[in-house]
């Protein structure tokens, strides 16, 4: 039935031409490469799309000690990119192209919208500080070295006084850009 299931998998991909044809010219990926990706999503996900809830589950498997629900979080508003509450595979498949294969250039500007909560195109201290706090809960608390209480606000500190060009408070895409390929 496995076999049944694998070339139903594949018509229902291969009855999707224009959307593979086009997300093999958005992407860095092959068509083989897309098909394997739409597998794997669909298992995961069969009805197509996926919730925060079904991201976060995904990505606390990956970090059992610590706590990834909130990085997570931040992460699924990265690839929820109509910010309607799901994530289609396109959405996954294009986040996924700039990340594996994209330029450095794509790669930091992702990131950027990442680290950017409120999409306002600055990233404040505060972003900051609720997103490396998500990645220390993630971590959980057998980092090693065991990490003090105050390293997040100190990596924050770290953080800013390299990217805040013009020390006004918030860092700009291009202020991060060139911060990071320095």
């Amino acid at each position: 039935s496995d076999k049944i299931e694998d070339e139903l998998e594949m018509t229902t991909v291969c009855h999707r031409p224009e959307g593979l044809e086009q997300l093999e010219a958005q992407t860095n990926f092959t068509r083989r490469e897309l098909q394997v990706l739409y597998r794997g999503f669909k298992n995961e996900c069969p009805s197509g799309v996926v919730n925060e809830e079904t991201f976060k589950q995904i990505y606390a498997q990956f970090f059992p000690h610590g706590d990834a629900s909130m990085y997570a979080h931040y992460l699924f508003n990265a690839f929820d990119t109509a910010q309607n509450g799901s994530v289609k595979f396109e959405d996954f498949v294009m986040a996924l192209s700039i990340l594996l294969r994209g330029t450095v250039h794509e790669k930091l500007r992702w990131t950027f919208n990442l680290y950017d909560i409120n999409k306002d195109g600055y990233i404040n201290k505060e972003e900051m500080m609720d997103i490396v706090k998500a990645i220390y809960d993630m971590m959980g608390k057998y980092t090693y070295p065991v990490l003090k209480e105050d390293a997040p606000r100190q990596h924050v500190e770290v953080f800013f006084q390299k990217m805040d060009k013009n020390k006004d408070g918030v860092v700009t895409l291009d202020e991060f850009i060139e911060s990071c390929q320095e």
